[in-house]
């Protein structure tokens, strides 16, 4: 296996927050339902959301940044375990099986007012 590519990207969630905010749909336009929402049915807050966009962001990286993705065909989830992952269909899947792209890696974090995010994507 190789690395084919990497992206680390972060977000200041107080920016983050005031996009959502003054842009009615943006959150639909950026995350597929599972990701607003946690479990019980409860909406995800703002710094979970911004961890999850800037994982997007440096997926975007980790596949060259091509024009075309779309924030929809790529959704963070986290395992029982604790281990975020990256589940990808339509032009995120195309995009990686062109790169030859086998398996994701993806660290989150967010604190002191910022998340974070890296993805590594192995062949």
């Amino acid at each position: 296996m190789s690395i084919i590519g990497v992206g680390i990207d972060v977000a200041e969630i107080d920016r983050f927050r005031a996009s959502l905010e003054r842009t009615p749909g943006l959150a639909e336009r950026l995350f597929v339902e599972r990701e607003l929402l946690l479990p019980g049915g409860q909406r995800r807050g703002t710094a979970s959301l911004a961890a999850r966009f800037a994982a997007k962001e440096a997926l975007a990286k980790a596949l060259g940044a091509p024009p075309g993705l779309h924030w929809t065909d790529a959704e963070v989830y986290v395992e029982d375990s604790g281990q975020p992952r990256l589940r990808v269909k339509g032009t995120v899947a195309a995009r990686a099986a062109e790169l030859g792209v086998r398996a994701w890696h993806v660290s989150l974090s967010h604190d002191a007012g910022v998340a974070s995010a890296v993805v590594v994507a192995e062949g």
